[in-house]
Order: structure tokens, then sequence, then C-alpha cells
């Protein structure tokens, strides 16, 4: 009995000692639409970032300093906000789940950009190859009874008709 005690009285005081400290509101938090702009902003710069690291350096983009130029904050601005939001645990998971909606729409519009552009790619090719026939026929010349090359009265005249023999 005296051990249950023992070990009663530790945890006890273990639990009593714990203190914690809560980031209060910072007096230029960022709102939580914000926020969200941020972190999805932020999310899709870390994402290229790892897809292409290099050219990202090759063209000096970094993350940090574009988006607190861009949203007019400054790093200390984003961090205690970001430390705020994370402690307050159920708003911090509201935004995020905001950033993920976006993202995802993001991702649909992308995707459907990039079927409208195969579509127009595919096409382009199944017209190029039909052209390269058109382009065989313009070019075709037929001979007249005095031995000069005269365009074929199918096709349209040239721009330049000095430059045609009759």
């Amino acid at each position: 009995m005296r051990k249950v005690f023992t070990i009663l009285g530790v945890f006890l005081m273990l639990v009593s000692c714990q203190e914690i400290n809560r980031t209060p509101k910072p007096d230029n938090l960022i709102a939580e639409d914000k926020m969200v702009e941020v972190l999805t902003e932020l999310s899709l710069l870390h994402g290229a970032r790892s897809y292409n690291k290099t050219l990202m350096e090759e063209k000096g983009v970094n993350a940090y300093p574009y988006l607190t130029k861009k949203y007019g904050i400054d790093s200390t601005q984003l961090a205690q906000s970001n430390e705020y939001y994370a402690q307050n645990y159920k708003q911090y998971e509201k935004i995020y789940e905001r950033v993920k909606e976006r993202l995802e729409a993001l991702m649909a519009e992308y995707d459907s950009i990039r079927e409208v552009e195969e579509k127009i790619k595919d096409s382009l090719r199944e017209n190029s190859e039909s052209d390269t026939l058109d382009t065989l026929i313009r070019r075709e010349f037929r001979r007249d009874t005095s031995g000069l090359l005269e365009p074929d009265p199918r096709l349209p005249m040239p721009v330049s008709k000095s430059r045609v023999q009759r």
C-alpha cells in the first residue's frame, strides 16, 4: 500500500509542477484569411523548391522574402502568428483544412488547363500532318507552252507579281 501512495505522490508532483506557457495573442497577428493565403503560397513555393531547387536558386526565388513582400508582412509577424495559431489547435486545424481545399482546387484547375493544352497540341499535330499535303500542292508549278514556269491557276497569286514571269 505504501508503494501505491509513493507512486501516486510522485505522479501528482510531476503533474502539478508542469507549467504551461501559452503565447499571448500578438498585436500584429495575421488574420485567418490572410494566413490561409500565405500558407497556401508557402506550400506551393516549397513544392516548387523540392521539385527543382537549382532552377529556383538560378532565378533567385527565396520563399520567405517573396512572401513578406507579396503580403506586406515581416518574418517575425509570420513566425509569431504561426506560433499563436499552432497553440490553438482547433483554429490551426481549420486554417490548414482551408489551405488543403485551396491546393486541391488549384490542382484541379491546373489539370483542366493541362488537358485543354494537350487537346490543342493534338489537334495542331493532326492539322500539321494534313497541311504538309496542302503545302506540296501550293508549291506545284506547271509548264506552259512557252517553256516558262507559271503558277497553278487553282492557287492564289503570289504577293509580288514582279517575281512571276508570264
